[in-house]
């Protein structure tokens, strides 16, 4: 049987959209583009390879997702596919977060925030630290080594 490149690329995206379920993957975002359409297209990369995603207008509303940048370690969900009319894989992109680093930057800098907000960091909330401390608890085991250290240093120090 003979098969023409639209057939053969129809079959291979059938194939790669039934045996794969969607996916976790982690990598670095370039080349983004948002073309008129609204869609966003981009590169997901680590230091070794590369793949092309597309993440469709309508998942971009309904999600409230992260507006994708050069450089962004991000986190995504997606379904691997193929682009028939030009027999690339690529991943369908149905979530994207922040990811590592990126992820946990984010959070400090929220709950910094909303403390900040709270007032916990003026300076009306601030304590001056004494001098010699009238009692230092330890959270650690009872047969640590590191109680026993501290109440030796203790001891030296501080002669009671």
């Amino acid at each position: 049987m003979i098969y023409t490149v639209s057939a053969l690329n129809h079959m291979v995206q059938d194939l790669l959209d039934d045996v794969f379920l969607p996916l976790w993957i982690e990598g670095e975002i370039s080349n983004f583009a948002c073309p008129s359409s609204g869609h966003w297209y981009f590169s997901l990369k680590d230091k070794q390879a590369q793949v092309r995603c597309a993440l469709f207008n309508g998942k971009q509303r309904f999600k409230g997702i992260l507006q994708p940048k050069e450089g962004l370690q991000v986190l995504v969900r997606a379904k691997v596919s193929l682009y028939p009319i030009r027999g690339e894989f690529q991943l369908i992109v149905e979530h994207l977060e922040l990811a590592g680093e990126g992820a946990l930057r984010q959070a400090f800098e929220q709950l910094k925030q909303r403390l900040a907000q709270e007032g916990l960091f003026s300076e009306q909330s601030k304590k001056a630290l004494p001098t010699f401390p009238k009692t230092v608890g330890v959270i650690t085991s009872a047969t640590g080594a590191v109680l026993r250290d501290i109440s030796v240093i203790m001891k030296k120090r501080f002669a009671v």
